[in-house]
């Protein structure tokens, strides 16, 4: 099925591309493929008058509560720079949103919500890290916000190929629609929409331990 986007009311919403999280072992894309296919990403909805977000989560102020199989935490606090967005995520300050979160949710007690709307976003390009987490998180409270939302396969990933195939095949059909980056690339006109598919960037951080 094909797609067709209205750039004015659309936005690229990328989840925790920061230097905390990006450098984990994570499948079935890295996190510098992630890094790359959202930088290009932005480039396009850039150009075609949409909006675009960036995500990024405070990794020391996020609570812990008792689960299972509980996310691991260092003895020490991380340091600043874990929490922020790597280089060459491509944000611009003088153009994006930025918005910042203490859990998996973009939505939960942050101004997204107020920020898409008062810039006319009627859908919601979603991508980012990880699939299962933030993504997931973010996309049910879009779905509740009355959004339409377009996921992105290859511009997020998580923890396991497993968990990805999940999400993508099984879940996210039903909340949206399901897309590949050149595919969406393709539908706001971009030139060269290939491009999206090209060898990933270097990123520098250290290796996270969240989401």
């Amino acid at each position: 099925m094909g797609l067709e986007l209205n750039a004015k009311e659309t936005a690229l919403v990328l989840i925790d591309l920061q230097n905390g999280i990006v450098g984990r072992q994570l499948a079935p894309y890295s996190g510098k493929d992630i890094v790359s296919k959202g930088s290009h990403l932005a480039n396009a909805i850039r150009a075609a008058g949409g909006t675009v977000v960036y995500v990024h989560v405070l990794v020391n102020e996020v609570l812990p509560l008792q689960a299972d199989r509980a996310m691991p935490r260092p003895s020490e606090p991380y340091p600043p720079e874990a929490s922020e967005l790597v280089e060459s995520a491509g944000y611009q300050d003088d153009k994006d949103v930025l918005i910042t979160k203490r859990q998996w949710d973009a939505f939960y007690a942050t101004g997204l919500d107020q920020a898409l709307r008062r810039r006319g976003v009627k859908t919601i390009v979603l991508g980012g890290i990880a699939t299962n987490f933030g993504v997931e998180s973010t996309a049910r409270s879009a779905q509740a916000h009355g959004y339409e939302i377009v996921f992105v396969e290859d511009a997020m990933t998580t923890m396991s190929a497993e968990m990805h195939k999940f999400a993508v095949e099984v879940l996210f059909p039903i909340i949206g629609r399901v897309r590949t980056s050149n595919e969406v690339m393709q539908a706001l006109g971009a030139e060269g929409a290939s491009a999206a598919s090209e060898p990933a960037a270097v990123v520098h951080g250290e290796q996270g331990a969240y989401n």
